[in-house]
């Protein structure tokens, strides 16, 4: 696929305060280079790292750029891909009118994102039968972590790729769970599966790549093995840049020339009258994460080294190593923030308001999985 002359590409990703992740995820801007090698490609995060979204913008627009195909770095459309992305990136438009700024679809229920699934799940299962000894796929529960959202699309489409897995892999059974927002939480299925009687577990996290949840998701899996010593617990790798991950990315950058990028609006909370979340209908694009845009870099004096698990959003840590602490993306949503690895940047005040979740209360969730020390 070749682009036009005046055509770049531009893959906007959350973020993370992870240095890992970060570099992950430039794997992908780096894969689609050499796949549209005559054309420029740029990324860009919504929070918690550099460079931020308008900077990418803003470099395409200085290689001479007047069309720009957005992609979003999403595995499911929730609300970053649907509101928080397209309001920075309507934003920049309108500052630059001169350049048009085409927005693609999330990565979804895609059989080439199945198959790369399927392989990091076989690959797990082949390093267990070589350590272990190998057991019947029947005596196999397949365990598929998502990212877990306030929005039962992107959640179902989870349970969705956790039935396209099991049934295609013959595996014993597969249970899905999240890593936050929904539930139930790692921790709780876990617990939940150890007791259906399987005798191996495979832990999948569905996450494009490493970060703060991809490492609690493997210690919460510790935790659960060490209660059930009698069950083979294996952590499968995440999806990171597989080539079929990559090719999905194209995919997507071909439907927005082809004009065929649509989501599944039919099931979208802020168009249809989804049950419980009626209220939501019709509410403005609208970013809520300025107020931690750009914050991550500078990570060189941090204990973590870049491999950030969030012990810095607990006041002890801080104050044990010097840092400023203020805890990022409290969602009491009215708060000044100065953190630990922002390293210079100003005080950010914000207010907005989030819907109620019907499942706010839930006793397996939603809240995020708790740290190691027992805080969430």
């Amino acid at each position: 696929m070749k682009l036009p002359t005046d055509t770049a590409i531009m893959v906007c990703g959350h973020g993370s305060r992870n240095q890992n992740a970060a570099r992950e995820f430039s794997k992908v801007a780096q894969g689609l280079r050499a796949r549209f090698p005559h054309a420029p490609v740029e990324y860009g995060y919504l929070e918690f790292c550099n460079p931020v979204i308008h900077a990418g913008l803003d470099a395409l627009k200085e290689e001479g750029a007047r069309r720009i195909l957005a992609v979003p770095g999403m595995l499911f459309a929730a609300g970053h891909a649907k509101n928080d992305i397209p309001s920075v990136l309507n934003t920049w438009q309108a500052q630059n009118p001169d350049v048009s700024v085409q927005y693609g679809r999330e990565l979804g229920v895609d059989l080439k994102m199945i198959r790369a699934a399927g392989e990091r799940v076989r690959e797990a299962i082949a390093a267990a039968d070589a350590e272990h000894g190998p057991l019947p796929l029947t005596e196999t529960l397949l365990m598929v972590v998502g990212r877990g959202a306030s929005d039962p699309d992107a959640n179902s489409n989870v349970a969705k790729v956790t039935r396209m897995l099991w049934e295609g892999l013959g595996l014993g059974w597969a249970e899905t769970c999240y890593s936050g927002v929904t539930f139930p939480l790692v921790e709780p299925g876990l617990e939940h599966a150890a007791r259906l009687g399987y005798r191996r577990i495979i832990v999948f996290p569905y996450f494009l790549f490493t970060g703060v949840l991809v490492k609690r998701i493997y210690t919460h899996t510790d935790w659960v093995a060490a209660r059930h010593r009698d069950i083979q617990f294996v952590k499968a790798g995440y999806l990171n840049d597989h080539p079929l991950v990559l090719d999905t990315f194209v995919d997507r950058v071909g439907e927005i020339l082809e004009g065929a990028a649509v989501m599944n609006c039919q099931m979208c909370k802020y168009r249809e009258q989804v049950l419980g979340f009626e209220a939501e209908v019709g509410l403005a694009q609208e970013s809520h994460h300025h107020h931690v845009e750009g914050i991550g870099g500078g990570l060189e004096n941090c204990p973590c080294n870049g491999d950030c698990d969030a012990s810095c959003r607990d006041e002890a840590f801080c104050k044990k190593h010097g840092l400023p602490w203020t805890p990022l993306h409290d969602h009491s949503h009215d708060h000044s923030h100065d953190h630990g690895h922002s390293h210079g940047h100003d005080y950010h005040h914000h207010d907005h308001h989030h819907h109620p979740y019907p499942h706010a209360d839930h006793p397996h969730g939603p809240v995020s999985m708790r740290k190691p020390g027992g805080t969430n």
